[in-house]
């Protein structure tokens, strides 16, 4: 049976611009994520792509409850975070971990590589020393390094070592989620299949469930179950790979997997260029908020917001179009 792990309704994230002049008064606000629903199953793995600045790592920090949303709710195994009393978020910060981007600015420079990967047992008092010890051998075995390399610093190893440190780290407390912002796009190509097949084993071993944030779509299609696509803190269209990669039914979507470069230099693709630059988030457009660079705007897309519906015969793939018919 399905079991929803994560359910998101209606979640937004406004970031306040305040004047400096005469009087320091908020007069708009960063639109960085801005009503967006949607469910993560357990051990699947939802794929979340988009344009840089579409708000892909500000929901990734929502779902870790690093930031607050100023509108929404998230739902964690059914239980609303904001509802949690502080013992409720602790378990629930055991339960969700995370890997940054960076995988050198994520790691402290000035503490050794084993203190790094036992910080969280001490933070939650998990066992005593010896205990704690032997868990961050373990951890380094899992993840492919030598556990005699605990006493190194992060300086001393390569960029794709200092990535699963960072994954070790974030399987200290046996999580049921992770959730990866761009974990591979600081990595060589080689490196990144690495890391990958690293992230799809340990998937299968403790049956983690990921959020995976790219923007390298060959990747998601390797990596990711379902995916879901960003534009502008809106989530446009969600469905399987399958049906994202083989039946796009939005615009955006479109015209990201145009973008992805062929297989074969003798296959012919067609591409969707698209028109004028992305809108400001303080002030979006009203109405379809890609209308303003979609080649098919008609009327109605000036007006009237579409609503992620799903598309007939197609269970579980929605777009956002008012014409993804």
């Amino acid at each position: 049976m399905v079991e929803t792990i994560i359910e998101v309704r209606e979640l937004k994230k406004h970031y306040p611009v305040k004047s400096s002049f005469p009087f320091k008064r908020t007069r708009q606000s960063v639109k960085a994520v801005d009503g967006v629903t949607f469910q993560v199953q357990r051990g699947e793995t939802l794929g979340i792509v988009g344009e840089s600045g579409c708000g892909k790592s500000t929901l990734a920090r929502l779902l870790n409850r690093l930031i607050l949303p100023t509108e929404g709710e998230i739902k964690f195994k059914g239980e609303a975070l904001a509802a949690m009393d502080k013992e409720a978020i602790r378990s629930f910060r055991k339960s969700v971990q995370m890997v940054f981007q960076n995988p050198y600015a994520s790691l402290n420079p000035r503490r050794k590589v084993g203190q790094l990967i036992e910080e969280p047992l001490v933070i939650h008092k998990a066992g005593d020393k010896e205990f704690r010890k032997k868990r961050v051998r373990e951890l380094l075995e899992i993840v492919g390094l030598n556990p005699r390399h605990a006493g190194r610093y992060p300086h001393e190893f390569s960029g794709g070592q200092r990535q699963r440190i960072n994954i070790a780290r974030a399987l200290a407390l046996q999580p049921e989620v992770i959730i990866c912002d761009e974990p591979v796009s600081a990595l060589d190509v080689s490196i990144q299949a690495q890391v990958l097949n690293l992230l799809k084993e340990l998937q299968a071993t403790f049956g983690l469930t990921y959020v995976f944030i790219s923007h390298d779509l060959n990747v998601v299609r390797y990596f990711c179950d379902r995916i879901a696509v960003m534009y502008l803190g809106k989530i446009v269209e969600i469905g399987s790979w399958e049906e994202i990669y083989n039946n796009p039914r939005h615009p955006y979507t479109k015209a990201l997997l145009s973008a992805v470069p062929k297989e074969s230099p003798f296959t012919q693709k067609e591409r969707l260029i698209l028109s004028g630059d992305v809108p400001s988030p303080v002030n979006p457009p009203k109405g379809c908020r890609f209308h303003q660079r979609c080649p098919f705007a008609k009327e109605i897309c000036k007006t009237t917001v579409p609503h992620l519906k799903e598309i007939k015969n197609h269970a579980g793939h929605k777009a956002a179009c008012h014409f993804a018919e």
